[in-house]
């Protein structure tokens, strides 16, 4: 009973919505899948799921890179499901050209949760700091941020970029992806699956990791 109810949950996609980085109109050959496949990112935890016809659906399906998918409570949800997760490695070379592109469109489409995280990033230790885990950010513009953030509360993406110099759609997108590409100590946007219930438990091969 257990084991049937680990698989359900970890059959369904974690995710609400996602953005297409690729269509696989005839499957994947190497694997013996001859049906379509969608490689996708997901929007709210930044997973790498893969998509697949839902049955009885027909194997010409309109599908188009960057398209946004919602997987709950819509039409979409009845033409698509969930297949797997995958790694950066499983990802085909268009699906990756195409990643900063979709990250860039779904981090500016949540530009107030982004903009809060520089309002509120917090020491991870005595020496340092979540704004330290993006590449570009040394300690002095580290300290022109949070004395920035004192006077006064970021309120967009542009009065960051104005204030402090940087630019923060791109260090957050470089970020997401060096969390996709590589397991991290630390993880600020993207939250990882961990697969568990009362009896079983996964916690990956991967370092472990923190999740702020």
């Amino acid at each position: 009973m257990e084991r049937r109810e680990y698989r359900k949950r970890h059959n369904q996609c974690p995710e609400n919505a996602v953005y297409v980085l690729d269509y696989l109109p005839y499957g994947d050959p190497i694997r013996g899948i001859r049906y379509p496949l969608v490689q996708s990112i997901g929007e709210e935890r930044f997973l790498l799921i893969e998509l697949k016809p839902a049955t009885g659906v027909s194997a010409n399906l309109d599908v188009k890179i960057g398209e946004r998918i919602v997987l709950v409570g819509s039409l979409e949800s009845q033409i698509f499901k969930f297949s797997r997760f995958l790694k950066y490695e499983d990802l085909t070379s268009t699906a990756r050209a195409e990643l900063p592109v979709v990250l860039e469109k779904i981090v500016r489409a949540q530009e107030k949760r982004f903009v809060e995280f520089f309002n509120t990033a917090q020491p991870i230790s005595k020496k340092a700091h979540q704004l330290d885990l993006l590449k570009g950010i040394g300690k002095r513009t580290l300290w022109k941020i949070i004395n920035e953030r004192r006077r006064k509360p970021f309120e967009s993406f542009k009065d960051i970029s104005e204030r402090t110099g940087i630019d923060p759609v791109k260090l957050i997108v470089e970020r997401i992806i060096e969390e996709l590409r590589e397991p991290q100590t630390y993880y600020l946007f993207v939250k990882p699956i961990r697969y568990e219930t009362d009896r079983f438990r996964y916690r990956g091969r991967g370092r472990r990791y923190r999740r702020f």
